[in-house]
């Protein structure tokens, strides 16, 4: 059999019935738009089952595009809170308001007006009119580039524009008319269970035979990646600041890196340096800062394309007051759930 000949669909479609996954999303005939959508945005850098329970209870909190159109950004990213990412949350709840807005509520079943969606790139694009309206539309991320470089030998890089659009264009070959969608997932599920990255499982896979890298002893070998340069890391100083049974806490600015969410005080630098500077911010809002010599705790926080490694001190207000501000405020200690947290300061609540 020639892989580059061979319409070779029904061996994975029928793998498939046999062994696909029990997911939660996955449970409705027809596929509801909004579920795929919603399901697919987690997903991205964000395995299964941790997924698992974050979905289930959005689906409680927003189980409709009304719902979430409806929500506040911080209900919005309370429920987000630990998945990380956060950009992902933000741009699907401007999307579903422009979906409820535009579309009346439907999400559109035309590929263009589904780009146009925020956050919507061509593989979240492709599940939703694949899995959801049954559209012959390929959905191309990490998984479906792997197995197909294993399964064409394409010693390439496949993160790299061209082998990406070769990749697309095979998929689309072989999307059958019946079920694109089940075959999309099929190939998810085979990523994710078979071909995964090391160590393949190949004696299980329903391709092995047509599978060109397994044939030349080459499945360990491929996919080829660029290496990644390491992150940079940044020594952050926390201050926890008391007063009484209350937390001194901030929101973050509304771009960039963990935007709008919550945070203690805290500034680049370890040791006197980072205590000096939580001062001098606080300064800025008059309030003079007297922070323990000694850190309670420290915590190693690592994102896509830098790492923190934060020193926690705690500490206490000895002069000035904070006008009323909607980025600063006093918080209760006890309330501290109904803020959401930026990333790693969640997890400081537990320390102090």
């Amino acid at each position: 059999m020639d892989i580059k000949k061979e319409h070779w669909s029904p061996l994975l479609l029928d793998w498939f019935a046999a062994h696909g996954r029990n997911l939660p999303w996955r449970d409705e005939t027809p596929r509801d738009p909004y579920k795929v959508w919603v399901s697919e945005i987690m997903l991205q850098q964000t395995k299964v089952e941790t997924v698992r329970p974050y979905y289930d209870s959005w689906m409680d909190h927003f189980p409709t595009i009304s719902a979430l159109a409806a929500a506040s950004q911080d209900e919005v990213l309370r429920q987000w809170q630990g998945l990380g990412y956060y950009s992902r949350a933000r741009h699907l709840h401007q999307a579903v308001q422009e979906v409820q807005a535009k579309y009346g509520g439907h999400v559109p079943e035309n590929k263009k007006d589904v780009q146009s969606l925020k956050g919507v790139g061509d593989y979240t694009a492709g599940a939703i009119l694949s899995l959801a309206y049954g559209q012959k539309e390929p959905a191309v991320d990490g998984n479906v580039l792997r197995i197909f470089a294993r399964l064409y030998d394409i010693e390439e890089n496949i993160l790299s524009t061209p082998v990406k659009k070769k990749v697309t264009a095979l998929v689309a070959e072989q999307l059958p008319d019946e079920a694109p969608g089940a075959f999309n997932e099929a190939l998810m599920d085979l990523g994710a269970m078979i071909c995964i990255p090391k160590h393949p499982r190949c004696p299980d896979c329903p391709l092995q035979e047509l599978c060109l890298a397994h044939r030349a002893g080459k499945e360990c070998e491929l996919p080829i990646r660029l290496v990644k340069k390491k992150s940079p890391v940044e020594d952050i100083t926390v201050v926890v600041v008391r007063k009484g049974e209350q937390w001194l806490v901030h929101r973050r600015p509304p771009t960039g890196l963990l935007a709008s969410m919550w945070e203690f005080p805290n500034a680049q630098g370890k040791g006197e340096d980072g205590l000096r500077a939580v001062c001098q911010l606080l300064a800025k809002k008059g309030l003079t800062l007297a922070a323990d010599d000694q850190p309670v705790g420290s915590l190693k926080s690592i994102f896509s394309h830098k790492t923190w490694q934060m020193t926690i001190y705690e500490g206490c207000i000895t002069q000035g007051k904070l006008e009323e501000e909607e980025d600063w405020q006093w918080i209760d200690c006890k309330d501290y759930a109904s803020l959401p947290w930026a990333g790693p300061h969640g997890k400081i609540t537990a320390m102090v």
